[in-house]
């Protein structure tokens, strides 16, 4: 199949399951294996930073009037050392309270889960264990609080539950939209603080693999016209799936993406063990 082919392929689904509770990196990892693909491109560093930097550019596109209100914010708090009843000053420092664990996280263990549980198998798994998390955060959760209504402790618990992420098939907006839930934020409200919350630690993510990419750790040699398709359809697919899940959770449970990530976890154990 055509590199460019594959990798509008790869950065649609990257967008819209960095967004959807399914897991992008558990997606990412068992799609070639269904397909048979087994391009050196497709997990070389180059495509993997284009795939993360057009997510990031999404959330920061999406989000931008809020980060246009929530960067200054943060930084006139360190200036005046208050909040000063400002929502907007308290805000970025829950969300810098709720980078640190996933932070943490994946500078202690990302390299033990990267060479650890990147199995499909392993990722069926945790597809359904995801699932089966999701499915009761979401029934069991209250449904009256807001973003305004985040306090420090449950921005860490969020951070914490994102942390989970690093492990291909839990999903950092799965886990945070669950722990939200249980934290008792209503649907939107736990989607829309995820969403915020992951913009730092995509944005640290992307800086850490460009730092890999400088200090020649970047492999395979790609060409310029995948990396710039995968770029763009992470992108555009991102900016859907960010403003379709904002919208269907207004009204709807999260049933369907438990369903979804258990047929896919069935899909994927039959594919494995015919193999």
């Amino acid at each position: 199949m055509d590199t460019a082919l594959q990798a509008l392929i790869m950065g649609v689904v990257q967008g819209l399951t960095e967004f959807l509770p399914v897991s992008s990196s558990g997606h990412l990892l068992v799609l070639p294996f269904l397909l048979g693909w087994d391009d050196d491109f497709i997990n070389s560093l180059a495509f993997s930073v284009m795939l993360h930097l057009g997510t990031l550019v999404a959330l920061l596109v999406y989000f931008r009037s809020d980060w246009i209100r929530i960067v200054p914010a943060g930084f006139a708090t360190i200036r005046d050392r208050s909040f000063a009843d400002d929502p907007d000053r308290r805000l970025a420092w829950l969300l810098v309270a709720a980078t640190v664990p996933a932070a943490v996280a994946g500078l202690l263990l990302g390299d033990l889960i990267e060479t650890s549980v990147r199995e499909p198998a392993i990722v069926a798994v945790t597809l359904v264990v995801g699932a089966v998390i999701l499915w009761v955060a979401d029934h069991f959760g209250a449904r009256s609080r807001d973003v305004g209504d985040v306090t420090f402790p449950i921005s860490i618990g969020l951070g914490a539950a994102q942390a989970l992420a690093l492990i291909p098939g839990i999903s950092r907006s799965g886990a945070a939209i669950s722990a939200g839930r249980l934290a008792g934020l209503d649907r939107p409200a736990a989607a829309r603080f995820a969403f915020l919350m992951a913009t730092p630690i995509t944005a640290g993510a992307v800086l850490f693999e460009i730092r890999r990419l400088v200090t020649g750790e970047a492999g395979v040699t790609v060409e310029a016209v995948p990396l710039v398709v995968g770029l763009i359809a992470s992108l555009v697919s991102g900016l859907v799936a960010i403003r379709f899940m904002l919208r269907y959770l207004r009204t709807r449970s999260l049933d369907v993406f438990v369903v979804y990530r258990l047929v896919v976890a069935a899909i994927v154990i039959v594919a494995w063990a015919t193999r």
